[in-house]
């Protein structure tokens, strides 16, 4: 059986046979294009329990890029990150998922609490 696995921005093409794998080819992972944004409605109030957008115009949003569990969170709220640190880790299918920071900053707010579910988008913290 062949496999596609993007890990950090590479893809990687493996073949398994028997229990044994054979790396096939290795590349950098293309990244999709994004449609082109639908006309937005006019603004209204945000339900209450969810996070506004000016909650998001504070800093950058960190959201969830698949459902799972939370495992642990590496930071804490007015913690100074760089590029790429982890800053929590998530569960799904039995594998644990970093999810990294994507620029230098400051922790505002963290969203979720370890143990959380979370779903694709939600937003964990703010940087």
């Amino acid at each position: 059986m062949k496999y596609k696995i993007t890990l950090q921005g590479r893809t990687y093409e493996v073949e398994v046979e028997k229990g044994e794998a054979i790396l096939l080819d290795e590349y950098e992972a293309k990244a999709p294009v994004p449609p082109s944004p639908a006309p937005q409605p006019a603004a209204t109030a945000p339900a209450p329990g969810k996070a506004s957008a000016a909650s998001d115009a504070e800093g950058t949003a960190i959201k969830a890029p698949l459902p799972g569990n939370v495992l642990s969170i590496s930071v804490q709220e007015g913690e100074a990150v760089k590029s790429g640190q982890v800053l929590m880790l998530i569960e799904a299918m039995k594998m644990e998922n970093e999810v990294l920071a994507p620029a230098d900053g400051v922790v505002r707010k963290i969203a979720v609490e370890k143990g959380a579910m979370v779903a694709t988008g939600d937003t964990l913290i703010i940087i």
